[in-house]
């Protein structure tokens, strides 16, 4: 591989996540954090999910995403469901309220992007999102 590809690549992925990590805290799009948005992404997409899928999913221990869920749990946006064949564990279910803020907040992000990105093509913005795509499965 040619390194200033690499170079290029790296510097420019770093510009990214600090931007994008800027503008979602300082200018505020939504009222839910990156790991929020991802966990109620996930239950929206997939449904009732446990935390050590949930875990496994976003390569993160299980305490992590407990904490976090737990946090959902306390603004409720989800709720527990007890598995019914191993009754100390249980699913996590999106609920209404977390469904609505899910999507006011998936709604603001894609107000952001789009005015970010109005002056590119369609075709810009389809590449754009099909590179992006590739490259997170690269990362698995």
């Amino acid at each position: 591989m040619d390194i200033h590809s690499l170079e290029t690549l790296e510097l420019e992925l770093a510009i990214l996540i600090r931007r994008y990590t800027s503008v979602s805290t300082y200018k505020k799009i939504g009222n839910l954090d990156r790991s929020a948005y991802l966990l109620l992404h996930h239950l929206t997409s997939h449904g009732p999910t446990g935390v050590k899928a949930l875990a496994e999913e976003f390569r993160l221990d299980i305490s992590t995403v407990s904490r976090q869920t737990a946090a959902l749990e306390q603004k409720g946006y989800v709720h527990r469901i007890p598995d019914h064949l191993d009754r100390r564990a249980y699913y996590l279910q999106i609920t209404d309220l977390g469904t609505k803020e899910f999507y006011e907040n998936k709604n603001a992000r894609l107000n952001r992007i789009e005015e970010l990105l109005k002056e590119w093509t369609e075709e810009e913005r389809k590449v754009f999102g099909e590179l992006l795509r590739k490259y997170n499965r690269s990362t698995n």
